[in-house]
């Protein structure tokens, strides 16, 4: 894996890792998505909704949506139709009420309108891929489970952590590398980390809590030269 300036990035050791997370960990000791929900089945929704929009843009509609209809049953009375009302501010909105709709119907008619707590069966709904079964596992159901996203794909290449040419390579890959301790929560310290700090065009190395075991060789053009004081954000 090469750096933006070309330079190699070397894998993380087994050390590094372990601290990587422990400052990430005492940086955010409670950690958790920032859709907002109540129950397995409105986050199901909520995740099928943020394909390729932002958490914010989600959660202004469901906020509206959720006091109106917030069971398979009540948004799939809805119709395709009346949810697009909830969620035309949202990119794709077509096609995910489709879905949303047809989710619901599933869920009603072959799972008691409950939310599977599987892969198999939460991916054979409408809508639903790898990556939103894999948030839906973890956050809902308490499942070790790694759903990798752009944000998290960036950071464990460019960091070393998990180097792979593709999401399911990085997911695979940080399976393996992240200790059992940080499992749990390590989907939500690397998504975040990524969106606030390991930023696409600048990232913010010079406020990192990990800069001095991550190995992006170009970390140092960003102002990266010691550790920084972990301060706890979650207090």
């Amino acid at each position: 894996m090469l750096s933006t300036s070309g330079k190699a990035v070397k894998k993380m050791s087994k050390k590094q890792v372990q601290t990587f997370f422990e400052r990430l960990r005492e940086q955010r000791p409670n950690p958790t998505t920032e859709l907002n929900f109540s129950s397995p089945f409105e986050l199901l929704v909520a995740v099928t909704l943020s394909a390729q929009a932002t958490d914010v843009s989600v959660n202004k509609a469901t906020d509206k949506l959720f006091p109106v209809a917030n069971t398979p049953e009540a948004i799939y009375a809805l119709g395709v139709d009346g949810l697009k009302e909830y969620i035309k501010t949202i990119g794709l909105y077509n096609s995910k009420a489709e879905n949303v709709i047809k989710a619901c119907k599933m869920l009603i008619e072959l799972h008691g309108s409950q939310v599977p707590n599987n892969r198999k069966d939460l991916e054979a709904l409408p809508g639903v891929g790898r990556k939103t079964a894999n948030v839906v596992l973890n956050t809902a159901f308490g499942q070790p489970t790694m759903a990798v996203d752009t944000h998290i794909f960036r950071l464990g290449n460019r960091t070393g952590l998990a180097i792979g040419k593709d999401v399911l390579e990085v997911e695979q890959r940080l399976l393996k590398v992240i200790p059992k301790e940080f499992m749990l929560d390590a989907h939500h310290w690397l998504i975040l980390h990524g969106r606030y700090c390991c930023i696409a065009r600048k990232p913010k190395c010079h406020e990192c809590v990990v800069s001095d075991v991550c190995n992006w060789p170009d970390r140092f053009d960003f102002g990266a030269n010691k550790p920084i004081l972990v301060k706890n954000i979650d207090a």
